[in-house]
């Protein structure tokens, strides 16, 4: 399933753990490796010494993934980190960006300049987000948030490929309903109707889906899901808006209201697989 993987690596954080977790992943094991080291472009004059010292954070980050060298691709680029992750991720056509996060709020985000953040706000590419807060667990029991959409439904694709090879590995459909609706005659809500779909295409995949409903609101209910059945991995799926004037910019508007996928960024608690509808289905 996966060709190209874009490992944004600083050095920090659990991101190569959670690397060498997908790893033991059939679905993974066998995508190209990208590592990815962004040097400042403030490094300015310094840039050759600073350059040198990314080489050798890439060289450690490769040794101790326990990977062969010649195996991986070793990106080392001065720049806008936030920018130049989205450049690099478009020229390798990654299947899946990477990266780690101080799981800062929305107002933080901003006022720090976080790259995850802007990353994760404008990718249309999948994007796994790894938290410095939490701990990170072999993957056996994935959730993936189902709402009936289309980008929803890639969400699931994405999910069940993954599970379905994993030994003893679990599947469990969240869908949160904003208030209660009357079943119809037939007796089925429409989330009845939205989980019996997930269930049907989950188990065409060779996956077998079980699935939760619940009221009130989505984000919280979808984060307290996660961490009532103890999920190692949470795939999300968003239609949030982002900017249309200028792609250089965050979506601030969006970032500080009510944005479902930003609020799980922060609370979730397992890493967050966020997968965004492309912009040729907009």
């Amino acid at each position: 399933m996966f060709r190209n993987l874009l490992i944004a690596d600083s050095g920090k954080g659990h991101v190569e753990e959670m690397v060498r977790m997908l790893r033991d992943i059939p679905a993974v094991r066998q995508a190209r490796l990208n590592l990815l080291h962004v040097v400042s472009e403030q490094a300015g004059e310094n840039y050759t010494e600073h350059s040198q010292q990314a080489a050798g954070i890439v060289a450690e980050a490769v040794q101790r993934l326990g990977l062969n060298p010649a195996e991986v691709n070793t990106i080392i680029r001065q720049g806008d980190t936030k920018q130049t992750v989205l450049k690099v991720a478009d020229e390798l056509d990654a299947d899946l960006i990477v990266m780690g996060s101080r799981g800062l709020g929305r107002l933080q985000s901003i006022l720090s300049n976080s790259a995850s953040q802007y990353v994760f706000q404008l990718s249309t590419r999948p994007m796994l987000l790894v938290r410095d807060d939490l701990y990170v667990r072999h993957i056996n029991r994935v959730m993936v948030a189902v709402d009936g959409t289309g980008v929803g439904d890639d969400a699931l694709k994405l999910a069940c490929e993954l599970v379905r090879d994993i030994p003893g590995g679990s599947l469990t459909g969240i869908h949160i309903s904003r208030q209660d609706i009357t079943p119809s005659r037939g007796g089925k809500s429409p989330a009845d109707e939205v989980l019996e779909r997930a269930v049907q295409r989950a188990r065409a995949l060779g996956v077998e889906l079980k699935t939760i409903h619940a009221t009130g609101d989505i984000g919280r209910g979808v984060c307290q899901a996660a961490e009532d059945h103890k999920a190692d991995l949470l795939v999300i799926a968003s239609q949030d808006r982002r900017p249309l004037v200028a792609r250089s910019l965050v979506d601030i508007d969006r970032l500080l209201g009510s944005s479902v996928s930003d609020f799980i960024r922060v609370h979730a608690p397992a890493p967050v697989l966020l997968v965004r509808e492309p912009e040729g289905r907009r």
